[in-house]
């Protein structure tokens, strides 16, 4: 997966939940497997390579109860 292929941020489609697509039946017709490929190309495209391993940042927080 080193040769992705350039990402259209400019081709958008917003639907609702509730609207059946082709994309349903397309999805629907491939292996578990064949769809894991998919969505890791997707997010390494999306996010890049170099952050495939980010982390949630940690914070701490002290806080002082007060007595009674």
């Amino acid at each position: 997966m080193k040769d992705l292929p350039p990402l259209d941020k400019t081709a958008i489609s917003v639907i609702s939940l509730g609207d059946s697509s082709d994309d349903d039946k397309y999805w629907h017709s491939k292996t578990p497997e064949e769809r894991m490929r998919a969505m890791e190309m997707m997010r390494r495209m999306v996010y890049g390579e170099d952050r495939t391993t980010g982390r949630l940042q940690r914070s701490i927080e002290v806080v002082d109860l007060k007595q009674g």
